[in-house]
Parts: C-alpha cells; structure tokens; sequence
C-alpha cells in the first residue's frame, strides 16, 4: 500500500483485503505507521487490513497490529511457534497468517510446516523465493503450483495463493491450486509502481469467477 488513493482505487475495484507492509526483510516501506493508521481508519467496514511484517517477536506484532488498527497479521519472518502460541494469547482477536515461502527443493519441509503451525494459525499464505534478491515476498516470480496444490491438500486451514499472479494466470492459478484466495501484488502495478485499474479490476473479475467455478 503506497497512499490513500491507492487504497480507494484498491476498494473501489472490490478488493477485500488490504495489505500494509512494514518492518520488511527486503524491501523498503512504501508509508510511515502513522499514514498506515490513518488509511485504515478510513477504510470501509466490509474492507480489513493486514499486517505484513518479518517481526519475530510476539509482543513486538502485537503492539504495532494494535497500533495500525489492522484485523489481521501475516508473519513472513522465520517465526518460531512458541512466539506464535503467545501471539494468539496476547492478541486472541488477531488473524494469524503464517507464510509458506516455496523454493525449488522445499516442498516437503513446507508440508512439514504446515503440520507444525496449522494447530496455531488461522491460515497460510504461499509466495515465492527470489535467488537472485534472496526476497521472499513481493518477488513477481510464480513458483511450482504443484507445490501449492500438495500444501492445500495437507493443510487444515485455509491457504491464499500468492507469488507472481496477474489477471492473465490467476484463473490458471485457482483452477491448479484450489486455494481459499488469492494475493496479489507487483502484478496490477504499472511500471511506476502504483496500481493500475484496469489490471486491478480485471483480477478481481477472473479471480472471483474461477474462484466461483471450484465453488
């Protein structure tokens, strides 16, 4: 999220969920907390913000979810499950969305993960590995959907499907995967880095009808 008007744009398209980036591993914070705050506040009821961050620190997601206003928290960091079962009992109202980063050769220690953290989040959220950057998140790059489809069929919650979509795949991508949602990202921006209508408008209208399609 870069400013008000990228959020009114972003609701205006119909999106639900809106992410807001912050204590990142990689790349640099597009808005300080307290624009972050002020475009929350705003936000229509139907519409609900997340935290994306790599903090790691129970007490440290906590405080700045509290302080965004935000419904829900995504942990892209190597959170540990202790922290994340104390997450839960300091902020028992948050949604906790841990991510599943895929790489080329992880697929059975993400199913692993799955098994590990399912008991104490509310869903997942896969995303891809950049070898070039080291990202792992917010890279434009698709992964393996074979390795998101095994993880939805080994997960007890619900799993978003992120990492490289745009209007043209998301439908390709649902009908593959099967996920609870989808996610995106660098796929509707224009080479300016904002969000473009159309490419916004056009995802929503195909991931809601292949979405509809699989019921």
């Amino acid at each position: 999220m870069i400013d008000r008007a990228e959020a009114d744009l972003l609701v205006a398209c119909g999106v639900e969920w809106l992410g807001f980036p912050l204590r990142l591993a990689f790349h640099p914070e597009d808005l300080s907390d307290a624009d972050a705050a002020a475009i929350i506040r705003s936000l229509p009821p139907h519409v609900r913000a997340v935290l994306i961050t790599y903090l790691l620190d129970a007490e440290e997601i906590r405080a700045l979810a509290m302080a965004l206003g935000v419904a829900a928290v995504q942990l892209h960091g190597d959170v540990c499950t202790s922290e994340i079962v104390r997450l839960r009992e300091v902020a028992p109202s948050l949604l906790v969305i841990k991510s599943l980063v895929v790489r080329s050769d992880n697929a059975d220690a993400l199913v692993d993960a799955v098994a590990q953290f399912a008991p104490h989040v509310d869903a997942f959220i896969t995303d891809t590995f950049d070898p070039v950057t080291g990202a792992t998140g917010a890279t434009g790059r698709t992964h393996d959907w074979a390795v998101s489809a095994r993880l939805v069929a080994a997960s007890s919650r619900p799993v978003i499907l992120a990492g490289g979509l745009d209007p043209s795949n998301v439908a390709a991508a649902i009908a593959r995967v099967g996920p609870a949602g989808v996610d995106v990202h660098t796929g509707v921006e224009g080479p300016d880095g904002r969000k473009r209508r159309d490419l916004v408008a056009a995802f929503v209208t195909s991931a809601r009808a292949a979405l509809a399609q699989r019921g």
